[in-house]
């Protein structure tokens, strides 16, 4: 089965949400697509980020943007709450000059930083009535 790419408009509803309630300013919300994936090979991951780096911005002539790709297969067995950490990882991954580059796993996630960051967002949901901007 040939990999196929879709759009995703639910993880990007969330990825908004959270980005919103996280206070992550430093990513550009309209600058993050998110798209759905089928028929990767993959044993392992869930989710994975892409950037697009500064040779492509200067050659194409585009802003700094990133792309959320969740596959398929494993991101949508996932409960809501490992949707949610799953997308606070990838979004970890983007550094606060939104320039198109990665910060690595090393020194920057891990898993506590993340569940205290899923903890923060599920408190800051349950406690207001959050609406998406058009």
């Amino acid at each position: 089965m040939p990999l196929t790419y879709l759009e995703a408009p639910d993880v990007k509803l969330l990825v908004d949400e959270i980005i919103d309630r996280l206070g992550l300013s430093y990513v550009v919300s309209q600058y993050v697509y998110c798209y759905r994936s089928n028929g990767s090979k993959s044993k392992r991951i869930i989710a994975r980020i892409h950037g697009f780096g500064k040779i492509w911005q200067v050659a194409i002539g585009i802003p700094p943007a990133y792309v959320i790709e969740v596959l398929s297969e494993r991101y949508d067995r996932l409960s809501q709450d490992d949707k949610e950490k799953t997308l606070i990882h990838e979004l970890l991954h983007v550094p606060k000059g939104f320039k198109g580059g990665f910060l690595p796993h090393k020194g920057n996630i891990s898993r506590k930083k993340v569940d205290c960051l899923h903890k923060e967002y599920r408190k800051k949901k349950h406690n207001s009535s959050w609406q998406p901007e058009y």
